[in-house]
């Protein structure tokens, strides 16, 4: 009887194992009509896991680990909801666009870092739909965040102000300085220092010059002062060269004695910033059901051949044809503008081409375009990368704020529920 019994266990077992409910994908919260399922917050802890691994990063417990997971699962779900109210939609064209960006800056091509991901056990799949999720989610970031960040030109203009000051401070100067004394006649004096200031204008020696007329303390010396830091010179110095540059002559300026002339031979330790700027003008074709992809670039390849025969003016094509409404106008005209304020391959495009050359036909996230290079410079844009840099600044330090703000209030607003995780 005994053996009878054991044999029926040993039969019976693997039935049971084989018949037990096997654990399935389950819904784990409700957000708002949207759902989380707990197979999302487990590939989410793994990936966490795996990253935190190979940083070297210790990792709270599991259970607090899965209420963060958790919580940011929430947050996404809730600004994916938003952008779809908003009718957000990130295309395929646009998400190869940021991929083929992404594969760039790692040396790859798209097709290699495809690759890259499945080599290492990934779905490429996946991996574009979480690119496409992460792009929608950082696009609803901004437009929400900028709608509640408010700077003002004062702001901006008292960091700037700030950021100069601290610059100086670091900063020094090569002077050259001539003093026009008044004598016994002012208007006298100050008709000579127009004089020596128009000479100098037209290109006269300053030190010669200053040998000739100055009756400052380095007249033998040329006028020369050398290099000196704000906190070292002559206050009349010190509030003129605040914003000078090497080359710049500053007066006739009235002080106590006479009038002074002074000139900027050269600074270091100032912080300058020359950008590349290009004057260009193109013709944009958005591809649609009427206007096919080969059909858009069939069409600018006709504009190009009718521009270089002579039969059409690019202005007028562009007026005509483009669709690009913030420069069809102008005549297709983008003005004067750095390269990279635009999408990589206009970017690029431009950048090969030499002032008056015209491009190929080619596809940026904005459709298919054929741009025409008028003119290139370098300008001296210390000015506004100041002004730029007070911005960001300032818009970091509130965006921040405003983004929790922002987040929190969503969250009060939504129905949130956490499933019982065995149910």
């Amino acid at each position: 009887m005994k053996l009878r019994h054991t044999l029926i266990a040993a039969v019976l077992m693997p039935m049971l194992a084989w018949s037990a409910p096997q654990p399935l994908d389950h819904v784990a919260v409700l957000v708002n009509d949207g759902i989380i399922l707990e197979s999302e917050i487990g590939e989410r802890l793994e990936s966490v896991k795996r990253n935190a691994l190979q940083a070297g990063q210790q990792l709270p417990s599991d259970s607090a680990l899965r209420a963060q997971v958790i919580d940011r699962l929430i947050n996404e779900s809730l600004q994916l909801q938003m952008a779809e109210r908003m009718g957000m939609v990130i295309s395929d064209i646009q998400l190869d666009q940021t991929l083929t960006n992404m594969a760039s800056e790692q040396g790859q091509t798209l097709a290699q870092l495809r690759q890259t991901i499945e080599s290492q056990g990934g779905n490429y799949t996946a991996y574009r739909e979480q690119v496409r999720r992460e792009i929608t989610i950082g696009q609803v970031q901004r437009i929400q965040v900028q709608r509640r960040v408010q700077i003002s030109p004062q702001e901006i203009d008292t960091l700037v102000s700030l950021i100069k000051e601290q610059g100086l401070q670091s900063a020094e100067f090569h002077v050259g300085h001539i003093l026009i004394d008044f004598g016994n006649d002012e208007n006298a004096a100050r008709t000579r220092a127009d004089k020596v200031l128009q000479m100098l204008n037209d290109g006269a020696d300053f030190k010669n010059t200053a040998l000739a007329a100055s009756s400052g303390p380095k007249a033998l010396e040329g006028g020369d002062w050398g290099y000196m830091n704000v906190n070292a010179m002559p206050t009349l110095f010190a509030e003129v060269v605040t914003d000078a540059k090497a080359g710049d002559i500053i007066g006739p300026i009235k002080g106590a004695n006479g009038f002074h002339i002074v000139k900027i031979f050269d600074t270091r330790g100032i912080e300058t910033q020359e950008v590349a700027e290009v004057n260009s003008r193109h013709i944009l074709l958005k591809p649609s059901p009427i206007l096919s992809e080969d059909m858009a670039q069939q069409m600018l390849l006709e504009f190009i051949e009718q521009v270089n025969s002579g039969a059409a003016e690019f202005a007028d094509l562009a007026e005509q044809h483009s669709d690009d409404p913030g420069s069809a106008t102008r005549g297709g005209d983008l003005g004067w503008a750095d390269p990279n304020m635009y999408v990589p391959e206009f970017r690029d495009t431009i950048n090969r081409l030499a002032p008056g050359q015209t491009s190929q036909p080619f596809r940026s996230s904005h459709g298919w375009h054929v741009v025409q290079v008028l003119d290139k410079r370098t300008s001296d844009a210390t000015e506004s990368m100041n002004t730029d840099r007070a911005y960001q600044l300032l818009f970091r330090r509130k965006a921040a704020e405003q983004s929790q703000a922002w987040q929190n209030e969503m969250r009060a607003g939504a129905y949130i529920e956490l499933l019982d995780k065995r149910s």
